[in-house]
């Protein structure tokens, strides 16, 4: 049982048939990792992969020496700190103690904390798991990195998912260190600045998805608003008036009425912020002041919020396509064709009703494709296929002129990431990017360090 537990994450046959993976040149930097978990395999991989001269540090290396690279040599621990100058200590908290012994082999290197504490833990503990780890050692350099990187994503590559690595410690020369291998590594590195912050950092594998509990609750909020006014209007009015009983509408009728409401004002609100804030700066005369507050986190959570309107355009057309499955429908038919029947009329047809129900589904389904251009361009993997001419002429296309009013923003990539900083593109009047007019480097990020 223990031997099926020790398998790797991703079977080794793919790592060695890959032959970038296999040899290592001599010349190539050295790096040392202690532990022999899923997290430290999958970092052995990766660091091959990308050049890096791998020695991991075992206390049984017989037993584990299959499970990483053929070209990482799997030591004991004291072997495996003596060459290196930056070591990954891949290890739970409870086992930092464990490693005291190396004290003296470990002096004057620089210490890789990625562990990452439960939400149990997190709540128990006053510092860090890395604070705890610089206080053991504090003849090292402890520097927090790589903890909001899953093994899957280090094993298969940074392709998916995020690629941001934040990075904080005490030391500038250790975090401009360790974030050129990460930048080998295919990561981009965030500066989150010194080691105060690593409990900041460690909370972010915690949270789920923060930046979606505003937009999801403004979300509800619309839907319970617009929910209980069709309510009244269609169910509860004919009701109290008319002793009519239309409660089987609350189901999917009233939703479906619901859903377009709700997207539309959202959509609205996604455009909305950018109209305010070039009012705003020109009211002003300067790009220069930063917003307020409140115009600033609106401003970063218009992508969810665009999402969120074309989630809600989607159920509308699902449930549009369900009303005619209903029994109610059918039973609204029969009455009908009975009314016809008594009243003597071989053919009914209204040529207003039929032109405008047939306009009404044409220009329904041009909306939510067009919506659906909107959101498709908003995932990272198509965002970063289109330069910003292409993704211009798609914003052109897809919205109208009074969603293009904040059309104009640059590509996130070169935006400013400091409100208190001038735009560095003329057509930028404020901050935004390109999906859904949303901000994706949140105000309070600190700088992204760049390769050296």
């Amino acid at each position: 049982m223990s031997g099926e537990m020790d398998k790797p994450l991703i079977s080794l046959h793919l790592v060695d048939s890959d032959s970038s993976l296999a040899k290592v040149p001599d010349e190539a930097p050295k790096v040392g990792i202690l532990g022999s978990g899923d997290f430290a395999r999958s970092l052995a991989t990766r660091l091959v992969g990308s050049g890096f001269k791998v020695v991991v540090g075992s206390r049984n290396p017989k037993r584990t020496a299959g499970l990483f690279p053929s070209a990482a040599q799997v030591t004991f621990q004291e072997e495996a700190v003596s060459s290196p100058e930056v070591i990954f200590v891949a290890v739970f908290r409870e086992h930092y103690a464990s490693l005291c012994s190396l004290s003296e082999q470990l002096a004057g290197k620089i210490l890789v904390d990625v562990s990452n504490p439960t939400e149990q833990e997190h709540l128990q503990h006053r510092e860090s798991n890395a604070e705890y780890l610089a206080s053991l050692f504090p003849t090292c350099t402890v520097v927090k990195a790589f903890n909001v990187i899953s093994a899957w994503t280090l094993q298969a590559g940074p392709r998916d998912g995020n690629r941001q690595v934040p990075i904080c410690s005490d030391q500038p020369e250790a975090k401009r260190a360790v974030s050129e291998m990460a930048l080998a590594m295919g990561f981009m590195p965030v500066d989150m600045g010194s080691l105060a912050s690593a409990r900041e950092v460690e909370a972010m594998p915690l949270r789920l998805l923060p930046a979606w509990k505003v937009p999801t609750l403004l979300a509800l909020g619309l839907f319970v608003c617009f929910y209980a006014y069709n309510f009244v209007r269609d169910v509860l009015q004919p009701y109290m008036q008319e002793s009519q009983n239309k409660f089987f509408k609350l189901p999917v009728s009233v939703v479906n009425t619901t859903l377009p409401c709700v997207a539309y004002v959202l959509l609205s609100l996604v455009y909305l912020p950018g109209v305010l804030a070039a009012a705003l700066q020109l009211r002003r005369g300067t790009k220069y002041q930063r917003f307020p507050d409140w115009l600033d986190h609106w401003l970063q959570h218009r992508k969810q919020i665009g999402l969120l309107s074309f989630f809600c355009a989607a159920l509308h057309a699902l449930y549009s396509f369900c009303l005619p499955l209903r029994r109610a429908h059918r039973y609204d038919l029969v009455n009908l064709a009975v009314k016809q029947v008594l009243a003597n009329k071989s053919h009914l047809w209204v040529e207003e009703e039929v032109w405008r129900m047939e306009i009404y589904l044409s220009l329904g389904v041009l909306a939510l494709g067009t919506l659906s251009l909107l959101a498709v361009t908003s995932l990272p993997s198509i965002a970063n296929s289109l330069n910003w001419r292409e993704f211009s002429f798609v914003q052109c296309v897809a919205t109208s002129s009074a969603g293009n009013a904040d059309s104009g923003t640059r590509r996130p990539e070169f935006q400013s990431q400091d409100r208190h900083l001038p735009a560095l593109h003329h057509q930028t009047s404020f901050l935004g990017s390109r999906s859904f007019g949303c901000s994706l480097v949140p105000v309070s990020t600190p700088h992204v360090i760049e390769r050296i």
